[in-house]
């Protein structure tokens, strides 16, 4: 129906990962956590469910760090995704003690991993929450 000449403009996912609207999962981690194609956060999952800082720690009273929080994402999709191996879309819980506030209560959220083409039509997985797309 269209083609690559109807095209308007184009934002691709490395010039999101370059502009921070996606956080890359290093590939050591990825591949530790079983993952066979690069995988991406978006921002707002990022933000929300990984990045911890000392400040963080000190206000909630729990110790917390990046690489956990970027572990227990990535553990859950893993696990979401091995009981639904036949689907590109997957949804899952994940318990995270919020940043916002001083509270030290875990948190239910949910959080939606797809599969897809990248770039240059390569499979590729991103995270987000449902309403992001």
């Amino acid at each position: 129906m269209f083609t690559k000449d109807d095209i308007i403009f184009s934002y691709t996912r490395a010039q999101a990962i370059a502009d921070g609207v996606l956080y890359a999962v290093p590939d050591g981690i990825r591949k530790e956590a079983g993952f066979r194609v690069p995988v991406a956060l978006s921002e707002r999952a990022y933000r929300d469910c990984v990045e911890w800082t000392e400040a963080d720690t000190e206000r909630h009273q729990v110790v917390q760090d990046q690489e956990g929080r970027l572990w227990d994402v990535l553990a859950m999709a893993r696990f979401a995704a091995i009981g639904k191996p036949a689907s590109s879309r997957i949804e899952f819980d994940l318990l995270r003690v919020p940043r916002q506030g001083s509270g030290h209560t875990a948190r239910r959220v949910r959080l939606v991993s797809m599969i897809h083409e990248g770039d240059a039509g390569e499979p590729v997985i991103t995270t987000m929450f449902p309403d992001e797309d």
